[in-house]
């Protein structure tokens, strides 16, 4: 991987999207409802639920993105995918022997045993080797870091990028929709009057989720300048391949991207977020759309070395 294509900018980010009728996290321990701070009513969306959307866009864009020498778009964590086995092509890719389970019990070091299996010790130059073949060959590997210390060990990674929760700009009010549903599932049930069923949803929600990428972890993972483009155009997409009955109508609004001249920054991520404000223009009218809304960034207050990059 040439010099010209590291990634040698600290990064920080605001992104705005938008939810209307729809559920756009909902929470299992709460009958699927969607997610809402107790205290405050505000709406909450969790940062694995976005780092998930990120996954699927770029999975579903795998042949149409620009590809670097040596690098692939694939994806590690996703639906019915075996871990172990994602690990062991790796192992054969670099033609290391796979590490073989201990099935002997009931010897004098079988513990002492346990504990070496559970770590599975690696040479040095081998653990390397399988952490980096991983992070060039999974994108979300390079991205957002991953635990892939198994029975087949290929190490841990900490990703460069980092999600906040997305929280929504004003209490929400879930509602609790009554659905029925015509048809039955087995001919002794034609007769039988029509099943009721419940969605739930947010009127209208308007969320912002905060996000950073290190740049010395970047260059630790193989995440270059092309991954980070990559980042940003899933950022604003990821919600155009993601409809549903649930999520009929999410759309990301705002994406703002602060650049850094330095490598590990010139200010605080804080200081950054803060000149991001969002308003609500009516106070007395309950928000139903994104034109209730002004978001405005004070340009003038941007510290030096810092650049400001509006996406979309």
């Amino acid at each position: 991987m040439s010099d010209e294509k590291t990634l040698n900018n600290r990064y920080d980010f605001v992104l705005f999207f938008d939810v209307e009728n729809g559920n756009p996290n909902g929470d299992p321990d709460a009958g699927n409802m969607p997610r809402i701070d107790p205290e405050t009513g505000h709406g909450i969306v969790s940062d694995v639920c976005l780092k998930r959307k990120v996954r699927n866009f770029v999975d579903l864009a795998q042949e149409e993105l620009a590809r670097e020498e040596g690098k692939n778009y694939r994806i590690y964590v996703q639906e019915k995918a075996v871990l172990n086995d994602r690990h062991a092509e790796a192992y054969t890719a670099l033609n290391i022997p796979i590490p073989k389970k201990n099935d002997k019990k009931g010897e004098k070091n079988a513990k002492d045993d346990d504990k070496a299996e559970k770590k599975s010790q690696l040479k040095e130059e081998e653990a390397r080797a399988l952490n980096r073949w991983m992070c060039d060959n999974f994108y979300d590997v390079r991205t957002f870091g991953a635990v892939m210390s198994t029975e087949v060990n290929c190490g841990q990674v900490r990703g460069p990028v980092q999600f906040t929760f997305a929280r929504s700009e004003d209490p929400v009010v879930p509602a609790e929709i009554s659905i029925t549903r015509m048809a039955v599932t087995n001919a002794k049930d034609v007769d039988k009057e029509r099943t009721i069923g419940r969605k739930h949803i947010v009127p209208y929600g308007l969320y912002r989720m905060e996000g950073f990428i290190s740049a010395p972890l970047a260059e630790k993972c193989g995440f270059t300048e092309g991954d980070a483009e990559i980042l940003w155009q899933a950022l604003t997409e990821m919600f155009e391949h993601d409809h549903s009955a649930a999520r009929g109508k999410m759309g990301t609004r705002k994406l703002y991207v602060f650049k850094h001249a330095k490598r590990l920054g010139n200010a605080p991520a804080q200081k950054l977020f803060d000149l991001v404000q969002c308003r609500r223009l009516d106070e007395e009218t309950p928000p139903r759309s994104f034109a209730d809304y002004e978001v405005t960034v004070d340009e003038a207050a941007l510290p030096e070395g810092v650049e400001l990059i509006e996406k979309l």
